[in-house]
């Protein structure tokens, strides 16, 4: 008989998981026996007749739910990065009862009794700072769930709380169906003029592996642009392409989302009303750094004016050129890219195809990312083949300390596939607990197109920035050297993760990094200083555009969250209520539209049952002040020193929430965060 691994820890090092082993009917007993078992564990700590100590409730909360969480960890990652129709099946009928799961903890009088009578002793229980951070953690935790309700409104909230966890789950696999069913064909080759053989022979293989012998597909990317409209010169062709994308969702049949918008957007105002906040923005930013919906909107006001001014007249330049080409038509949205590249060439003499040869994926992970994070703090890399992978293209690397120690275990996942969600992601298998002495094992994630066998992976500049800032993630994952694993690693407030991730971005273009990595793959050649150069002056370059539609994605999220559930508007109105909410900002310029439209923003309307970035999404812009003051501090110290980096690793990226957020990035940079460094940057 099949012995079910996920029941005991793996004998693998690091407990490295048993992807080998493990099978798709694994994940229902296991999620069975480990929810059951961690509620009895809960049930003997909310139940001990002593009087409650910090180690007899939170340390021993710490301690609970083995089973589950490895479960859940490994479950959610590769129902993400690999999944198949059985574990999408799973998903659905699993995810309510994860989020009654949660309740039945965070909801649990006993349990909460005693955690507050431990808060409001605090500062009599001779606990260090660290235990004190953890134990106003968890009263934080039970109380933001509900804690102090009454026990109809504990129902009400509990029965909100499995209908959006279901109403996610729906979102995010119609979102991924959609994007497969969304792949715009091509008949002729030579309506795909502007791309190169390499990039056009891998659209075949696409469209034979899917069905469409002798045709040619464009599979979409998650986001509303899609990068081959920089280089398509049929101009049809590129608004079919946006089109497509731009109605993901949006289109009736099965995969329509606008319904799930809705329905999220009530059931969120619904639950935030239940829980004392005006609206689920007010509720979501009560516990990030940013602190409210006030702070939010300012910093949005104050760039949306300066970003979409810059936009008009990069628009300006592009209907020059279109002019001077007697193209005879406006500038619209799927042009935008491809004029954009040629108003860089004109301007700058390059564009960003003259990159790619010099930017191979494994030079670019091996000898940059890697490389920098050598030179900044001393850690060095092995690969494991003897570890098992989940699909042939996943690499394992052992990661070792600056004392040659083991440190953590990373997987790359690089590769864009059909059965894997969109975008750029860091997740941890195995999170860094002081408690146990467990080490991370973590994995980051791609969506680099899969050239044909043979041929090079050759990557954009965004994927290699892309690169750098998932790995600035998983360093924020293995350096984590924390007691508790409620706050260790990237356990901080979500308008702070991004920090540390967009910081190690500045590494990708430092000269002794990027002389190390971008050599040419055929030759071998450094890439040129003068092209160097070319890239420094054009480096502000777009930027009105690439921060408006960042601005207009924020200004959507806002929208939805920041209404109580009556103002919620019909399915049928989705886009309509975008539309009014891109105007009422100032930011309705139509030949840039946000990065996403609400039918496939999984950013806010996917993702676990907190919603992951739901009226959040402004993180990135928050995160980016943060990253630009202290790209200017290690600038001022010397650049890419190992000093600087021991010090950012001890001050910072080891620390995970164990202090305020705001106050460790104090201490590192030594001031207070200015938005002036992010202005300047983004040419503002």
């Amino acid at each position: 008989m099949h012995e079910n691994p996920l029941f005991i820890e793996s004998t693998l090092p690091l407990q490295y998981p048993r992807f080998d082993l493990i099978t798709n009917s694994d994940y229902a007993p296991a999620f069975e026996r480990g929810m059951e078992q961690q509620l009895k564990e809960i049930d003997v700590i909310a139940n001990n007749p002593e009087k409650p100590t910090f180690e007899n409730t939170i340390i021993a909360m710490e301690k609970t739910g083995d089973i589950f969480i490895r479960t859940n960890a490994i479950f959610s990652n590769l129902n993400s990065a690999n999944t198949n129709p059985v574990l999408q099946k799973l998903e659905v009928e699993i995810s309510p009862k994860l989020a009654a799961h949660k309740d039945k903890i965070l909801l649990n009088g006993k349990l909460f009794s005693r955690i507050k009578t431990l808060y409001n002793e605090r500062e009599t229980l001779g606990l260090d700072t660290e235990a004190k951070r953890v134990l106003w953690r968890y009263y934080e935790d039970f109380v933001r769930a509900g804690a102090n309700l009454t026990a109809a409104n504990k129902e009400k909230l509990m029965r909100l709380n499995e209908e959006i966890a279901a109403l996610q789950t729906d979102f995010v696999q119609k979102t991924m169906n959609e994007v497969a069913a969304s792949s715009v064909y091509v008949d002729k080759r030579e309506d795909l003029a502007g791309l190169s053989d390499a990039e056009i022979e891998a659209m075949s293989v696409d469209a034979k592996a899917d069905g469409h012998s002798g045709k040619y597909e464009i599979r979409l990317q998650n986001t509303t642009g899609q990068a081959v409209l920089a280089k398509l010169q049929n101009r049809a062709l590129r608004q079919k392409i946006l089109e497509a994308s731009e109605h993901r969702g949006n289109r009736g049949g099965k995969y329509d989302t606008r319904a799930n918008v809705v329905a999220l957007a009530k059931k969120r105002a619904e639950r935030a009303k239940l829980l004392g906040y005006s609206n689920f923005a007010a509720y979501s930013l009560a516990d990030q750094t940013a602190g409210s919906v006030d702070v939010v909107n300012k910093m949005l006001g104050q760039l949306a004016p300066l970003a979409v001014a810059k936009a008009r007249n990069e628009a300006v330049d592009m209907q020059s050129v279109i002019d001077a080409e007697k193209g005879g038509f406006k500038l619209t949205s799927a042009d935008w890219d491809y004029y954009a590249e040629k108003v860089r060439l004109k301007n700058y003499d390059f564009d960003e195809s003259q990159l790619m040869p010099y930017f191979e994926l494994n030079h670019v992970m091996i000898d940059g990312v890697f490389f920098a994070a050598n030179k900044l703090y001393g850690i060095t890399f092995k690969e494991r083949h003897d570890l098992p992978v989940y699909e042939p293209t996943v690499r394992v690397f052992e990661v070792f300390d600056k004392d040659g120690s083991q440190l953590a275990i990373l997987i790359t996942d690089m590769y864009a596939r059909s059965n894997k969600k969109g975008g750029a992601w860091e997740v941890e298998y195995n999170i860094q607990n002081g408690l146990k002495g467990t080490k991370p094992v973590v994995a980051i994630h791609l969506n680099i197109p899969k050239p044909v066998t043979g041929q090079p992976t050759l990557l954009t500049y965004d994927e290699v920035r892309t690169a750098f800032h998932e790995f600035g993630h998983a360093l924020h994952s293995m350096f984590s050297h924390v007691k508790y694993p409620r706050i260790a690693g990237t356990n901080v407030p979500r308008d702070f993760v991004e920090y540390p991730s967009q910081v190690n971005e500045m590494w990708a273009v430092w000269p002794e990094v990027l002389q190390n990595y971008a050599r040419h793959y055929k030759t071998g050649a450094v890439i040129p200083k003068e092209l160097l150069d070319k890239v420094e002056a054009a480096s502000k370059f777009n930027q009105g555009y690439s921060t408006t539609e960042l601005i207009g994605a924020n200004i959507i999220d806002q929208a939805w969250h920041q209404i109580p559930a009556a103002k919620v508007p019909a399915a049928a109105d989705v886009m309509s209520f975008d539309a009014a909410a891109l105007k009422k900002a100032g930011v309705d310029f139509a030949p840039v539209p946000p990065r996403y439209r609400s039918t496939y923003f999984s950013h806010i309307f996917g993702g676990d049952f907190d919603g992951n970035y739901a009226a959040g999404y402004y993180s990135y812009f928050w995160s980016e002040v943060l990253d630009a003051d202290s790209v200017e501090w290690f600038k001022a110290h010397g650049g890419l020193k190992r000093e600087n980096g021991d010090y950012f690793r001890a001050q910072l990226l080891s620390r995970g929430a164990t202090e305020d957020p705001l106050q460790l990035f104090r201490k590192f940079t030594g001031s207070d965060p200015d938005i002036g460094p992010l202005l300047k940057r983004r040419g503002l």
